[in-house]
């Protein structure tokens, strides 16, 4: 199923994914980011799981802001597969 979610505190606005039982793909960074970076992070977590993802990088920080787009898009697997979980 895809999902949208609305980032906080970074450049890209947006992130849309695939997932498919806690399995993520298809990672879009949407409105605004540093092109270099919303070219990898994809790239880097296509096909790794919910948790996996979180290991990798939920945590990462951007200067000052307190999150990163790879800490947002931990964030938004994570919401995603405890609301598809719920809708099961």
């Amino acid at each position: 199923m895809e999902y949208t979610y609305e980032t906080q505190n970074t450049c890209a606005r947006k992130i849309k994914f695939t997932l498919n039982g806690n399995v993520v793909t298809n990672v879009r960074f949407l409105e605004g980011g540093c092109p270099g970076n919303l070219q990898a992070l994809p790239r880097l977590v296509e096909g790794m799981t919910v948790e996996e993802i979180e290991k990798k990088i939920g945590g990462i920080m951007c200067g000052i802001k307190g999150t990163s787009c790879a800490d947002q898009l931990a964030k938004a697997v994570r919401k995603a597969y405890e609301e598809s979980k719920k809708s099961a």
